[in-house]
């Protein structure tokens, strides 16, 4: 049977029984990039790493409460495998980047009327997507998380985007409805005089041979401009 690799804390509340997440995430962002209101939460059971409301630094350039370093353990496990998939880790980097990191990385979020919330945006030529379910619910470990190439980013410069997926190759005028489509091909030069290739549709979850996966929801709310993530994870020994 397997069982959490990190102790859960039960506690007895009004007669019945909470159990603690080994990880719990509270994410706010604007996706404008320029609310002060931004932060990214969480906390685990892992000593000095956690971080309470971080945010960008105007004046360093970088997170007030160094989450991006502090979550590591949370995103790999100690062999270095990958447990938190890069998409969803790179969301919650927006809440701690410059203001004109959504304009950048072309994010996007749109819910539809069945209540399903679809998040997607595009970092140093990797293209994302996170859909929830029409509870705006993300799952782990069977979260519907997307990745795909479809370009590159040279030293110093913007993201260079393969026509296939942008009008005029930039990340700002990249079209999702052909990222996702499984028929355009990939395998195809981004840019003559480069050797990057665009890649195929990849659903991604926890390596395979990681030591434990992440099991539980995060709740997803999306109004206005605003987007929120709220929830707990448990780690699962494999």
């Amino acid at each position: 049977m397997k069982k959490s690799i990190l102790l859960s804390l039960v506690l007895l509340l009004a007669g019945g029984m909470l159990v603690a997440q080994d990880l719990t995430i509270d994410y706010q962002y604007d996706i404008t990039g320029t609310a002060r209101t931004n932060y990214f939460s969480f906390s685990g059971p892992i000593r000095y790493m956690s971080a309470d409301k971080d945010h960008y630094d105007g004046g360093t350039g970088a997170s007030v409460h160094g989450s991006t370093a502090l979550f590591q353990p949370y995103r790999n496990d100690v062999k270095g495998n990958t447990v938190m998939p890069s998409g969803m880790r790179g969301l919650f980097l927006f809440a701690v980047a410059e203001p004109d990191q959504p304009k950048i990385d072309n994010l996007q979020v749109e819910k539809a009327s069945n209540g399903v919330i679809t998040i997607q945006y595009a970092h140093r030529g990797t293209a994302y997507k996170i859909v929830t379910d029409r509870n705006g619910v993300i799952s782990f470990p069977n979260a519907e998380l997307y990745e795909r190439k479809i370009g590159f980013i040279p030293r110093g410069a913007p993201q260079v985007i393969s026509r296939d997926f942008s009008r005029n190759g930039e990340a700002d005028r990249i079209d999702y409805d052909k990222v996702w489509s499984s028929g355009v091909a990939g395998g195809q030069l981004v840019q003559r005089g480069n050797d990057a290739r665009t890649g195929s549709i990849e659903k991604v979850s926890a390596d395979s041979d990681a030591m434990f996966y992440w099991s539980g929801d995060l709740k997803v709310t999306f109004s206005g401009n605003t987007l929120r993530i709220n929830g707990g994870l448990n780690a699962v020994a494999r």
